[in-house]
């Protein structure tokens, strides 16, 4: 049986890395998926096509970090399917380097993306979900957002504002039937890892436990239980998926 049959998701930054993985794996749990992408609309289409699904998958072009465009996201997906169950978080970027040479453009542009869009998203599907009385929104942090990491410190202060921001929303509408968790990834395989040398893949490996990156499987599977009705007594909470690292 399959765990988010009937269910609507909205995924932000879906066509690319964890949030591919997302979305894969949403669809193949019986959930309907709209998901969002900022301009890999070819990646986009792609991921449509490879899981042939018809209505219950659709992409929608927008920009996370606008408040106004995430308003018209929120209000076009509901035309579309109805309601939204789940709200997932996902839209990310990195500017990383050493705050001597970082500039107000770094910092302001992760803060927007990584961490405005939380807000975006959050305020517009409120509303529907409390209407509602129902639903889950699971918003995507790292483990540099808990213990830091020299040369982010744009990417890391926006990470662990995604968790102060989840452990509020949480308080606020939880007597709503409204949960709201974060998931804090650790090393995770994806495009740019591959690219690494593998002296520092091994140096990395050492710090981790379980002796392995981790995929975007392993996160999504985690996705899959936060926004289940076998999680429905979970909220508030930071899961981290990190292969131990923050142990």
């Amino acid at each position: 049986m399959t765990q988010l049959a009937g269910k609507t998701a909205l995924i932000t930054g879906g066509s690319r890395g964890i949030g591919q993985a997302i979305v894969e794996k949403y669809i193949s749990e019986g959930a309907s998926v709209a998901f969002t992408y900022r301009s890999s609309s070819k990646q986009a289409e792609a991921i449509i096509e490879k899981l042939n699904v018809g209505d219950r998958l659709k992409a929608y072009q927008s920009d996370a970090s606008s408040f106004d465009a995430a308003e018209a996201l929120v209000k076009n997906v509901m035309e579309d399917f109805d309601s939204v169950d789940i709200l997932i978080n996902n839209a990310g970027i990195t500017q990383d380097t050493l705050m001597l040479r970082m500039g107000e453009e770094q910092w302001d542009q992760v803060i927007e993306v990584n961490l405005k869009s939380v807000f975006n998203l959050t305020k517009h599907i409120m509303k529907p979900m409390l209407k509602k009385r129902a639903g889950s929104i699971i918003n995507m942090s790292s483990v540099v957002g808990v213990f830091g990491n020299a040369g982010q410190a744009n990417y890391a202060a926006s990470k662990a504002g995604i968790i102060g921001f989840t452990k509020s929303i949480a308080k606020e509408v939880g007597s709503r039937g409204i949960r709201c968790n974060a998931i804090a990834p650790g090393f995770i395989a994806s495009e740019m890892t591959d690219e690494l040398d593998e002296t520092v893949k091994a140096n990395y490996i050492t710090g981790i436990p379980l002796k392995r990156f981790g995929t975007g499987e392993d996160v999504a599977n985690t996705c899959v239980f936060l926004g289940a009705d076998s999680s429905t007594y979970i909220t508030g909470q930071v899961i981290s998926v990190c292969g131990g690292m923050n142990t």
